[in-house]
C-alpha cells in the first residue's frame, strides 16, 4: 500500500488482473492489487487512503484460497468502519458467495428465478430431489464458474451419487436442487453493469451442454470453441438495452448496493425470462471486448477514477490516449 490515494482492487486471483491493470493505465488511474490470500490487518490503524473495490470470487476455494472469502468479510468490515469508500462492500460479499441470498433478493423485487430448494447436509438431499420432475439440476450454494452444477435425468442415479465418494459438497454445506431451465434458443445472456448502469450484454453459447461459463481469457481451454459473443438485439429485434429485464436490473443492483456486476438470465421455451446468477467479481471476455462499443474494464477504471477524484481531488485522472 502507498500513502498516495489509490484504487485498491480486493481479490485473490492475479491471473484475472492484467486486463484491468491495462484499463487503469489507459485511464491514468492509480491502482494496486490487494490480494487476500494471507497477511494481516492492524485494527487500531486507519486504512490507506483510497477507493476500495471488492471483487472477491465465490470460486476462491477452487484455487486453494478457501479462507479468502472470510478474509474479505473482515477486511471490508474494517474499511467501512473507518469510513473508506468501498465499491461492492460488506453486504455484497454475502450476495456473491450465496445463491440463496441472490434468489431471495431477486424474488423480493419480483424477478423470476428458478424453482429452488436449499438442502443442508446430505441426509435430505435425495428426498428433496424427489419433489422435482426430471431432468433437474444440483448445484453448490457457494460456487462459481459453473463448477458443481450437474444435470440429473434419473432420481435413483442422483440418490446413488449423494451416497458415493464422488459427491462433492458446497464449501458451506448447502446444496441447491433446482428446476432445469430450457432456453428457447441455445444460449443464455450475461448483462454487464458498471456504476449499476448497463454496459453491454454477452451471448453465451450453451449448445455444448456445459454449465461452466467463465468468460475470462485465463479460463479458456486449448482448442475450445468460442462460447461468448456480443448480444446486440432482443428476440424482437430491439437494441438489447431495451430488453425489459435489462431495463429493470439496475433497480435490483441499487437495492442491494451492487455497483459492478454481471447478471445471467435465460429466456425459456415457455416464455419466461429467468435470472439465475449474480456475479459481483465479473470478468470480461476478450473477443466480446473487441466487438463492443464500450469496454467493461475501461468503464470500471473511469468509474473508480471518478470516485477517487471525488474523494481526493488532488488525484483527478490525467487523460491518456488509448
Amino acid at each position: 500500500m502507498t500513502d498516495q490515494p489509490t484504487v485498491y482492487v480486493i481479490h485473490e486471483n492475479p491471473e484475472w488482473f492484467p486486463p484491468l491493470a491495462r484499463a487503469f493505465e489507459l485511464e491514468g488511474v492509480p491502482v494496486e492489487q490487494l490480494l487476500l490470500t494471507d497477511g494481516a490487518i492492524d485494527l487500531t490503524v486507519e486504512p490507506a487512503p483510497g477507493i476500495y473495490w471488492s471483487r472477491m470470487s465465490a470460486s476462491a476455494h477452487t484455487r486453494g484460497n478457501e479462507f479468502s472469502k472470510e478474509y474479505t468479510r473482515a477486511t471490508l468490515s474494517w474499511l467501512e468502519a473507518a469510513g473508506r469508500r468501498v465499491v461492492n462492500g460488506r453486504k455484497v460479499i454475502d450476495i456473491e458467495v450465496s445463491k440463496v441470498q441472490q434468489h431471495l433478493a431477486l424474488q423480493r423485487l419480483g424477478f423470476d428465478v428458478p424453482k429452488t430448494k436449499a438442502v443442508f447436509g446430505t441426509r435430505d438431499l435425495a428426498a428433496t430431489a424427489e419433489s422435482f420432475a426430471t431432468p433437474f439440476i444440483s448445484k453448490h450454494n457457494q460456487g462459481g464458474k459453473g463448477l458443481g452444477v450437474r444435470r440429473w435425468d434419473d432420481q435413483a442415479e442422483f440418490a446413488a451419487w449423494v451416497e458415493s465418494d464422488d459427491f462433492e459438497s458446497s464449501p458451506d454445506g448447502i446444496t441447491l436442487i433446482q428446476e432445469l431451465l430450457v432456453g428457447a434458443e441455445s444460449f443464455v445472456t450475461r448483462a454487464e453493469f458498471v456504476d449499476s448502469q448497463f454496459v453491454y450484454a454477452v451471448r453465451v453459447d450453451t449448445s455444448g451442454g456445459t454449465f461452466e461459463f467463465c468468460p475470462a481469457d485465463a479460463c479458456a481451454l486449448p482448442g475450445q470453441a468460442p462460447l461468448f459473443a456480443l448480444r446486440e438485439r432482443t428476440a424482437g429485434g430491439e437494441p438489447i438495452a431495451e430488453h425489459p429485464l435489462v431495463r429493470r436490473l439496475p433497480e435490483f443492483l441499487r437495492d442491494q448496493g451492487i455497483e459492478i456486476a454481471g447478471i445471467e438470465f435465460i429466456e425459456t421455451t415457455d416464455g419466461r425470462t429467468v435470472v439465475y446468477d449474480v456475479n459481483t467479481n465479473t470478468n470480461y471476455n476478450p473477443e466480446v471486448e473487441a466487438a463492443a462499443t464500450l469496454s467493461g474494464p475501461r468503464e470500471i477504471a473511469r468509474f473508480l477514477g471518478r470516485e477517487l477524484a471525488a474523494a481526493y481531488p488532488e488525484t483527478a485522472p490525467v487523460e491518456v490516449l488509448a
